[in-house]
């Protein structure tokens, strides 16, 4: 590992300062970036620790949530609220990693967190536009079975891996930042990037700029909610397919619908066209069914990840089948 100077900022404003170099990063859990530095992916000058520099709290106000970017993935999950009013969200953490790393990863670390293509993580491997922009994409040709089928370009497949990211897309969240010359409030399907010709870009923040907090709000669609994800063991692994569903439902009838997908595509990624199959019909099996099968309408598949365009329609199904069933 590199030798790197560590701060600890006290506030937010010094935070701001302090990581807007190029060469800086920003720690709270590190369940990410000790990992990447350890690799020598990352290699910072400088790291700035946020341990006292942002909140953790989470407030539940009459017409939304707010979660401090530092509370621990673990706190959120099994926040009886959340569990009561956004259940999608808390079975989306609660399918992430290991209960040793949920009790340390936050929520602000969760929604920047980057790919587990191994290419990129391999610095052994010379291709890789998110580590060196026009070097190539080893999983072009490479082997792609974890790879996105949804929101690649020529320079990069990598998938998205977070489960959270997928629930809060599905409950419209929004995203508060905080930087050296304005505080933002971004919807969270504003928030990632598509690599296109930057892969190395991953959300629209700046550099030196934060997020201080995550809003949800109380809509009538998030307590019909649910998260199904498909990998290869129980736990501790990433998806290889996911769905985060919401559903309002009005004398039988979908009356809104959310579908956001995960581990099919470069960010969380909404289903449009499978929300607008769903609404004005009957809440049905046979609807349902019918909907998910444009969930993968737009993909680009290798030999190696094809399986991938019927997996997500089934997560898709069942999905909104759970969320259906839902008291």
């Amino acid at each position: 590992m590199k030798d790197f100077d560590y701060v600890q900022a006290k506030s937010l404003s010094e935070a701001t300062a302090q990581g807007a170099g190029a060469h800086a990063r920003y720690v709270a859990g590190g369940t990410l970036l000790v990992d990447l530095m350890r690799l020598n992916v990352e290699r910072p000058d400088l790291v700035v620790d946020l341990s006292a520099a942002l909140e953790s709290e989470i407030r539940v106000e009459d017409n939304r949530v707010s979660i401090g970017a530092l509370a621990r993935n673990s706190d959120l999950a099994n926040h009886e609220r959340i569990k009561l009013e956004f259940p999608v969200l808390s079975e989306a953490l609660l399918a992430t990693a290991s209960p040793q790393l949920r009790n340390m990863a936050t929520v602000g670390g969760n929604l920047l967190q980057r790919t587990r293509c191994p290419y990129f993580r391999d610095v052994g491997v010379r291709e890789c536009n998110k580590r060196t922009p026009g070097s190539g994409c080893a999983a072009l040709a490479g082997y792609s079975r974890m790879h996105a089928i949804l929101g690649g370009s020529e320079s990069c497949i990598a998938a998205h891996p977070s489960d959270m990211c997928v629930a809060l897309l599905a409950l419209d969240a929004l995203v508060h930042t905080e930087g050296a010359n304005a505080a933002r409030s971004l919807p969270i399907a504003n928030f990632h990037t598509l690599p296109g010709d930057h892969p190395e870009r991953e959300s629209v923040l700046f550099p030196g700029e934060l997020v201080t907090h995550v809003e949800l709000p109380r809509l009538p669609f998030a307590k019909r909610s649910a998260y199904v994800k498909v990998r290869d063991r129980a736990s501790y692994a990433f998806a290889l397919a996911s769905a985060a569903v919401a559903l309002e439902i009005e004398q039988g009838t979908v009356k809104t619908a959310r579908v956001a997908l995960g581990g099919v595509s470069t960010r969380p990624w909404r289903a449009f066209e499978v929300e607008s199959a769903l609404l004005g019909r009957e809440a049905s099996e046979q609807n349902f069914e019918s909907a998910s099968k444009l969930a993968a309408s737009d993909a680009k598949t290798t030999p190696h990840n094809e399986f991938k365009r019927t997996l997500i329609e089934r997560v898709v199904a069942k999905a909104l089948m759970r969320a259906w069933k839902r008291p």
